[in-house]
Formats: C-alpha cells, sequence, structure tokens
C-alpha cells in the first residue's frame, strides 16, 4: 500500500507542474482524497481529468488502494 507522500509523488511526477494534496479518509491508507490542482486540467471534461490521475495507479485502484476521491481544479479555480 502506498504512503500519502508516495501517491503524492506519483500525481505530481506523471502530471509536472501539478499540486497534490492527498489525505487519508479512514485512517486504514486504502481510502484515499486527492486534491489537485494542475494547468493542464484546462480543456478536459472532470472524466478525462479524473482519468489522467487513475492512469498513474492502474491496477491499484481497487486493490491496495480501495477507494481515490478525487477535486480536481486548474490554477485559476476552474473544475
Amino acid at each position: 500500500m502506498p504512503s500519502l507522500q508516495e501517491v503524492k509523488e506519483r500525481i505530481e511526477n506523471a502530471l509536472p507542474g501539478a499540486r497534490a494534496t492527498v489525505t487519508d479518509l479512514t485512517g486504514g491508507g486504502d481510502h484515499l482524497r486527492a486534491e489537485v490542482v494542475y494547468g493542464g486540467f484546462a480543456g478536459l471534461s472532470r472524466i478525462q481529468q479524473h482519468k489522467l490521475i487513475y492512469d498513474v495507479f492502474g491496477d491499484e485502484i481497487g486493490g491496495p488502494i480501495h477507494a481515490l476521491s478525487l477535486k480536481t481544479t486548474t490554477p485559476d479555480g476552474a473544475a
């Protein structure tokens, strides 16, 4: 199971210039919430934005990371 810091770093490495904040929703380390601010989200649907992040983790979602809740925005605050 990746640590919160590892999840943050993986998102930020996959999306250069992104800023991610990752929290553990249940204390068990497998239900996470990531809030990601990334200029590359501009012009993408919310589904496309979330897919960019889910693709970073592949089969880990539903496995070691049981749930990953996402909030995505651009630096200017647009969703």
